[in-house]
């Protein structure tokens, strides 16, 4: 069964039921072709991060984008989290940010993260060492404004 607003390109209803159309079948643009890119450039400094996206966990949330990247190490997991806002990504810099993680024993702690200036993003380190999939909760208040996402990562 068809639904009345969804209907396949390039075929009418009656086409699709067999049936004769009484007049042809609308025209469809085709979808623009999307050539090779190259990976973006580095932003200003040199430090490897990017203006679009540093190949993390990404969650868009209205107006704003919110990627997470971690990194394990020697005494626990590093964390990165960029939160930035509108088509240009644009950090924001002055966002109170908290994490929330559950460990894979289901205990659970609060970590704030501080600003990098350099590296325009949210940072910390989190001094786990048990093996298994963590949650976590980023609580970012921007202004009065709550935005909040969920990822997991694997230690």
């Amino acid at each position: 069964m068809l639904l009345p607003h969804l209907r396949p390109i390039g075929y009418s209803v009656e086409q699709l039921r067999g049936e004769q159309a009484s007049a042809p079948a609308e025209a469809v643009a085709e979808a623009p072709v999307v050539e090779d890119q190259a990976a973006p450039e580095p932003a200003a400094g040199g430090d490897g991060h990017t203006q679009v996206s540093q190949g993390g966990q990404v969650i868009e949330s209205g107006p704003y984008h919110l990627e997470l990247l971690t990194a394990n190490e020697a005494t626990g997991v590093h964390l990165d989290f960029f939160l930035q806002k509108g088509d240009t990504h644009e950090p924001i810099t002055d966002a109170k940010v908290m994490a929330q993680i559950q460990a894979p024993d289901g205990t659970q702690e609060s970590v704030e993260l501080s600003y990098d200036v350099e590296g325009a993003h949210y940072t910390a380190m989190l001094p786990v060492t048990a093996a298994g999939d963590y949650n976590v909760a980023i609580l970012s208040d921007i202004g009065g404004e709550k935005v909040n996402g969920r990822f997991t990562f694997t230690k």
